[in-house]
């Protein structure tokens, strides 16, 4: 069940309370509205109560997204296996799931305020980058697998991976106290966010980078998160050097930061 763990978390860091206040806000992007696309709750009906109108509907309605859980996320084999629907609800039968499921449809039966949080860091990063596209985001339940998918211009957000620091499976599963800080509801549009511009900007390839050049690589996209959140999500002493980079040098793109791969500190 614990079979993947994003490699980045390693330099996440808890959540600052302090605020943000780098940037001013443009009405001009006020286009950009985010509306998530409740996934989850057409999943959960068919994998609590094996409802078959329900399937029909995750198939027919959501066939990129159900491919993606069923094939990559879940990886229980190709989706147009015909035996796929009874194995997806059979893996479901699991207690520890089926409470996952009760456990999401519970903390996460409205989601205005994510809605709203992530409509406005789209907005602002439309703002900084006025290239990226704005992807259509979903929600679904996996098995503590993944926290966040990307794909096909998809973002996907796991809502199990979000129950709360205390939640009894997280501790039962030996996360540590410091991947459990970031299983809350305060990271899922940083996390979403961080994986999106990955996707976008992606992590230097091993042969062609090192470790500090990765790691500068992954505070550059916290930084923007930073922004685009318009509070301190992350903090540590490199996203400090990039943020005192961009104060000095306040012509440059966004773009053109997360493109330099080798640059690697603010002189």
């Amino acid at each position: 069940m614990l079979r993947r763990w994003f490699f980045f978390l390693f330099l996440m860091v808890a959540l600052a309370g302090c605020q943000w206040h780098s940037d001013s806000y443009d009405s001009s992007q006020d286009h950009v509205n985010i509306n998530i696309q409740r996934y989850d709750r057409v999943e959960s009906q068919y994998l609590s109560m094996a409802d078959f109108a329900a399937l029909q509907q995750l198939k027919t309605d959501f066939p990129l997204q159900t491919r993606n859980l069923i094939e990559n996320v879940l990886q229980l084999g190709p989706v147009n296996d015909p035996e796929i629907n009874t194995r997806w609800l059979i893996y479901f039968q699991d207690s520890t799931l089926q409470a996952l499921i009760k456990d999401v449809n519970v903390q996460y039966h409205n989601l205005d305020d994510i809605n709203r949080q992530f409509t406005m860091a789209f907005r602002r990063l439309s703002q900084m980058l006025p290239d990226l596209d704005i992807p259509s985001i979903y929600t679904q339940i996996g098995s503590l697998d993944q926290s966040i998918v990307v794909a096909d211009s998809l973002l996907g957000i796991s809502l199990d991976k979000y129950l709360g620091t205390d939640y009894p499976a997280y501790l039962r599963y030996g996360y540590s106290q410091r991947q459990r800080s970031m299983m809350t509801r305060d990271f899922i549009v940083p996390d979403g966010l961080g994986f999106y511009l990955l996707s976008c900007y992606p992590m230097p390839q091993p042969q062609d980078s090192t470790d500090i050049s990765r790691q500068w690589h992954m505070s550059k996209i916290q930084y923007v998160v930073n922004r685009a959140m318009n509070r301190q999500v992350f903090h540590n002493d490199t996203i400090r050097q990039i943020e005192q980079y961009m104060k000095a040098h306040p012509q440059m793109p966004v773009d053109s930061l997360l493109r330099s791969l080798s640059w690697q500190r603010a002189d």
